[in-house]
This record gives C-alpha cells, sequence and structure tokens, in this order.
C-alpha cells in the first residue's frame, strides 16, 4: 500500500513503542495510588508533562492530557460555555473540524450565541471581520492548519485582531509540521494530538493559559489538577511525550522531506491530470498536505476515486477521515467557494515522514490512470 493519509493518522513509532511497552507490562500502578507502583507512574506522568510543556513553549501547569484532538476541543467549548461560564458567545472559521462545529452547535441549542466566521478563497479567515469578535466572553476558535487544505492560520496577526477575546487553536495537523510555540502564538487554547505524529491514538494534550479559571466537563475524581476526571493512562502519556519530542527534534529534516514530495506529487498532477484544481494555497501552506479537485467534477464520482484508487493500492482520502466515510461534500472546500460536486470529488493527500519518492511517482501514475478511466468511462 501506498499511504498518503498522514493527515488522518500516523504510524507508531518503533521507539515510542519501545517506551511506552514498560507501563504496559510491568509498571502497571495507578497514579493516584500513594505506594511505590502509584508514585513512579505519577513521577512518570509529571515528567511527561514537562517536557510536553517546554516543547510547546508552556508551563507544565498549563497542560492537560487527554483522550485526544476531538476531547479536547470539547472541552474547551463546554468549560468556556457551561462549566466555567467564562463566555456567552462562540465563533469560529468555516474551515474548522467537526470536533469544534458540533460542540459550538450543541452550545447553541442550549442558548449560546455562536457565529460562524467567513474565509477568503485561500482558507484564511477575513481579518477585518474579526473586529466584530473582540470583546470578554467571547471564545474564537481558528484552526492553526486546516487539516484538509493544509492552509496555515496567521495566529499572531488574528490575536492582534482579538486582544480581548479567548482565543482557542486546535494544532492537530501543526505540531511537528511547523514551529508551535504558544507564547508567541498568544492564543488562550490549543490541542495536539499523538497519532498525528507517530504516537499512539487515544492520547492528546490540551494547554490552557495560566490564569483562566477552567473547570472540567467530566468529572469524577480530582486528576489533572481538577480539570479532567478519570485514571491517567501512563503508557499513551509516555507514548505523546517521547513522539513530541521526537517530532520536535526532527522536525527540520522531516518537513523538508515533506515538502519536496508535497511539490513533487503536485507537479506531476498538474503536468498529468487535465482540469486539476489545486485547492492548498500557493503561500502559508502546511507541508504535508496537498488537496486538489477537477474542474469536471459533475461527472466524476468521488466515491468510485476513492474506491478505484485504494483498489490500486493508494490510501487517500477525500477530506477529514471522521466523515470520509459517507462522502460528504467537504464543508471545507464549499466555505472555499467550491461547487458541491467538485467539494464531494476532492483528493487529500498528505504524506509522512516515511514516505518515499518512488511511492510519489507511483502514486501520480495511479491517480492519473484512475482519473482518465473515469472520465473516458463518463463521457462513454
Amino acid at each position: 500500500m501506498i499511504y498518503l493519509d498522514h493527515s488522518a493518522t500516523t504510524p507508531l513509532d518503533e521507539r515510542v513503542l519501545e517506551a511506552m511497552l514498560p507501563w504496559l507490562r510491568d509498571n502497571f500502578g495507578n497514579a493516584s495510588s500513594i505506594y511505590q507502583s502509584g508514585r513512579a507512574a505519577r513521577l512518570a506522568i509529571e515528567d511527561a508533562r514537562a517536557e510536553v510543556a517546554q516543547l510547546i513553549g508552556a508551563h507544565p501547569a498549563e497542560v492537560i492530557f487527554t483522550s485526544g484532538g476531538t476531547e479536547s476541543n470539547n472541552a474547551v467549548i463546554h468549560s468556556c460555555a457551561m462549566e466555567s461560564g467564562l463566555v456567552d458567545h462562540i465563533a469560529y472559521s468555516a474551515i474548522e473540524h467537526h470536533a469544534v462545529i458540533h460542540p459550538a452547535q450543541a452550545m447553541q441549542r442550549l442558548g449560546i450565541d455562536v457565529s460562524e466566521i467567513r474565509v477568503g478563497t485561500d482558507g484564511r479567515v477575513v481579518l477585518e471581520d474579526l473586529a466584530t469578535y473582540n470583546r470578554a466572553r467571547q471564545l474564537v476558535c481558528v484552526m492553526h492548519i486546516n487539516n484538509e487544505t493544509g492552509t496555515v492560520q496567521p495566529l499572531a496577526d488574528i490575536r492582534a485582531s482579538i486582544p480581548d477575546a479567548l482565543l482557542h487553536t486546535d494544532a492537530v495537523q501543526s505540531f511537528g509540521k511547523v514551529p508551535v510555540h504558544l507564547s508567541n502564538l498568544g492564543v488562550d487554547f490549543a490541542t495536539i494530538s499523538g497519532h498525528k505524529i507517530n504516537g499512539p491514538k487515544g492520547v492528546g494534550a490540551l494547554f490552557i493559559r495560566k490564569g483562566i479559571d477552567f473547570k472540567a466537563h467530566q468529572q469524577g475524581g480530582g486528576q489533572e489538577r481538577n480539570r479532567r476526571a478519570g485514571t491517567e493512562p501512563v503508557a499513551l502519556i509516555v507514548g505523546l511525550q517521547h513522539a513530541a519530542r521526537y517530532a520536535v527534534q526532527e522536525m527540520v529534516q522531516n518537513v523538508r522531506s515533506m515538502q519536496q514530495l508535497i511539490d513533487r506529487l503536485e507537479a506531476g498532477l498538474r503536468a498529468h491530470v487535465p482540469l486539476i484544481h489545486v485547492n492548498t494555497p500557493v503561500e502559508g501552506r502546511a507541508p504535508h498536505i496537498l488537496n486538489v479537485s477537477f474542474e469536471d467534477a459533475a461527472d466524476l464520482d468521488g466515491e468510485a476515486i476513492l474506491q478505484m484508487l485504494d483498489m490500486r493500492g493508494v490510501a487517500v482520502s477525500n477530506g477529514s477521515a471522521c466523515v470520509s466515510g459517507s462522502l460528504q461534500a467537504s464543508h471545507v472546500l464549499l466555505a472555499l467557494g467550491r461547487d458541491k460536486a467538485e467539494a464531494k470529488a476532492a483528493i487529500r493527500c498528505s504524506v509522512g515522514k516515511g514516505t518515499t519518492e518512488q511511492e510519489i511517482d507511483q502514486a501520480i501514475a495511479i491517480i492519473t490512470d484512475v482519473i482518465r478511466r473515469l472520465r473516458v468511462t463518463t463521457h462513454n
């Protein structure tokens, strides 16, 4: 298989697995227990917290561990709107992940005012519109890198436009791909996920700026400084720690390789596939994502494209992994102004640190042939 869906998930790094194994086998103590094995687990968690915090430019007290990006995003929205009562209005960009859109809409059904921030054709929020949301008791959600198109949002400029509002960013696709130093970005909340950086599934981290009255949306025990109840999964947290370490240590070389591969893929598809439309912006783009659609999309079946590529051994998606099984028209591409047919037949390719030039060249040939065959079939 030629795996070009690293935005959906990434393979577990062997070094990460090795670091996790002792905590899966012998060191099974509950970190809330006071005896020796419990204390060892607690030390491992706090060591992981300190390192993850250092890697994202935060204080350890500003980091809690969660089950991943979805829980972290939900936690921010639920806590700000309901548990802590920090805000009475939520605004999110039109191209957010559903893990932001759906909980915000749930809050709207409970009486919280919710707005959608429009984006331009390049997928970036319209900064002039943000003045509307520059007030206290307001939560603004703008993801750092879009998971479908790879658009990088200018978070520092967004922060400058809304100095009085709370700013939340989903950094799941950006951490390990671009520098994520939260003090420079000026955000109040940020989300990262283990399985997007060659770590384990089921674990993530949430940054909560010091001084914010953040109350848990999940009650039970007093874990994570009373901000997230539940027995901590020590092995997963250690896995996230090591994955984050390698992602930052090796970012420069990995990004250089991924950018070269994406450039090679884009050039090959532009050269060999007529009527192609590249949805990833020319400037301010992630190094690992390429999203393309087709001007004659009305004549192409999005589901058939993915199925034929899968049969030929190429794994790609048509958008977020969370909704790709339904083959809905991408809300991200619709927000960029693409029509429904083009948004439904788009292909998102995303590379990782293990992707090779040979795989890219093979993928170009296979994608070209699949689109040609579908066009011939449709026109006949």
